[in-house]
């Protein structure tokens, strides 16, 4: 097991053991001196212990807290803990604690700040010794981050000596090797393997499982710093540069005087952590929730399809979904077997490959239903750009290089494409279609998606589909 699976778990056991402790600790305080009774281990209790806990470890998995394990530190814990307590217990308080009688209203502010200076002392103390123990072994250098350096010039050299040799608050990188960028600069290979080259981005940070990626190119190429930045856009990685960068990515960054080596650290995230969890929480909820709902579906589609034409029930294909790689979508089978026989084809409204039943399930969108299963193995969302195949992607290439843009988010069983524009029949028609996936993108938001798909339940409804 990874080190950072190992310290994940133990800070979620601390952290429930803490919640537990905390709220046994505030319930017996406010029994005996609040409430002035004698205390008893009532079913209340107990289940306040169980469950309790447990909404604590919600909201830290919400906004993140369980995120980059390794690369937390002593200061950033007593932030997040004193203001997660305070938020967290004033809800707490609200819920449970409000109804409860009591002989005047100091007794309310008493019993808020207990329950709150309870929580914040003993998580905090739970999370301040597993931190300094995972500092201490980063220092000792028995973990660290797999890291990647892009660039291989005089500046990239000097980066890795000073990250690597420094002996005072080691930064805990393991250099796995760097990748050249125009072709020339080789000076970092006295130090380090050459491991690719920026067509092999992807497949690098999969083989060597890359955690962290120091971009140090030469100033005649900062013009390619957003492109490395799209590219790497989604993947739970690290991104620094060096600071002379920091003038064409003013408002982006947050500065670090590191270890010794000043770098800047890149933000790439549209969505804040919370925003990104709930997403995910609701594209299972509907996944899971559209199965039952449509099971008749699954019963009497399958009839139609396989009466109106030969064939699979289902249809599969292979499409491109989040940073360029590849995956399986699902659907109930629309065109007749054998429909792109002569090589890949977009279909149009009066398509003769459609099978008269196709027609009616892309009218009514009832085609995407097996997607919810792509939804579930998280390849997809519920909102996001339409996939496309490679074969197109090539071609709408050429003349929009900007569509690789929507390689940063998960695609989408609906898109602000899809209900703006619908179907498109030819990669014009795709490339005019892009514009509005690109503001989604740009813009992407919990009220968006819930927007995007309110209207995708009214073409739905109207049967408007394209």
């Amino acid at each position: 097991m990874k080190p950072i699976s190992i310290n994940k778990y133990l800070f979620i056991i601390i952290d429930y053991l803490a919640a537990s402790v905390a709220w046994g600790t505030f319930f017996l305080f406010r029994k005996v001196y609040i409430e002035k009774f004698p205390f008893e281990f009532s079913q209340t209790f107990f289940l306040g212990l169980i469950f309790i806990p447990l909404l604590w470890l919600f909201s830290y998995w919400l906004v993140g807290m369980y995120d980059n394990i390794l690369r937390k530190y002593r200061l950033q814990a007593l932030y997040q803990t004193f203001t997660g307590s305070l938020f967290g217990s004033l809800i707490i308080f609200f819920i449970f604690i409000l109804d409860d009688s009591v002989n005047n209203y100091s007794d309310y502010y008493i019993s808020y700040i207990f329950l709150f200076g309870s929580h914040f002392l003993i998580t905090f103390l739970g999370r301040y010794w597993i931190i300094s123990n995972i500092v201490s072994k980063i220092h000792a250098r028995k973990i660290g981050f797999n890291t990647l350096i892009i660039g291989g010039n005089q500046k990239a050299l000097e980066t890795f000596n000073e990250l690597n040799d420094s002996q005072k608050n080691y930064a805990g990188n393991f250099f796995k090797g760097y990748i050249r960028t125009n072709g020339k600069d080789n000076v970092l290979q006295q130090v380090l393997p050459e491991i690719g080259t920026i067509k092999d981005l992807h497949l690098v940070i999969q083989d060597y499982q890359i955690d962290e990626i120091i971009i140090a190119i030469e100033t005649t190429e900062h013009n390619k710093i957003q492109e490395y930045l799209n590219e790497l856009h989604g993947y739970q990685i690290v991104i620094k540069i060096i600071p002379d960068m920091f003038d064409i990515l003013s408002g982006k960054v947050k500065t670090n005087n590191l270890f010794g080596t000043p770098l800047i650290h890149i933000k790439t995230d549209i969505l804040p952590y919370w925003q990104k969890r709930t997403k995910r929480l609701i594209d299972i909820t509907l996944a899971c929730t559209g199965f039952i709902l449509t099971s008749p579906a699954f019963i009497v589609l399958p009839f139609f399809i396989k009466k109106g034409s030969t064939g699979p029930v289902f249809f599969k294909q292979e499409r491109i979904g989040i940073h360029g790689l590849p995956f399986v979508i699902y659907k109930f089978r629309t065109m007749y077997t054998n429909a792109e026989e002569q090589g890949p084809q977009l279909s149009s409204e009066q398509d003769p490959r459609i099978t008269p039943i196709g027609k009616f399930l892309r009218k009514t969108r009832l085609d995407e239903i097996p997607q919810f299963y792509n939804v579930l193995k998280g390849n997809m969302s519920f909102v996001g750009p339409r996939p496309e195949r490679q074969f197109f992607i090539d071609q709408i290439m050429e003349k929009a290089p900007h569509y690789k843009h929507l390689h940063k988010v998960k695609p989408g069983i609906t898109s602000w494409g899809q209900v703006k524009y619908g179907y498109a029949e030819n990669i014009e028609q795709m490339i005019e279609r892009l514009k509005f996936d690109i503001l989604y993108v740009k813009n992407q938001s919990l009220a968006l998606d819930f927007k995007i798909l309110v209207y995708t339940i009214i073409i739905i409804l109207k049967q408007k589909g394209k």
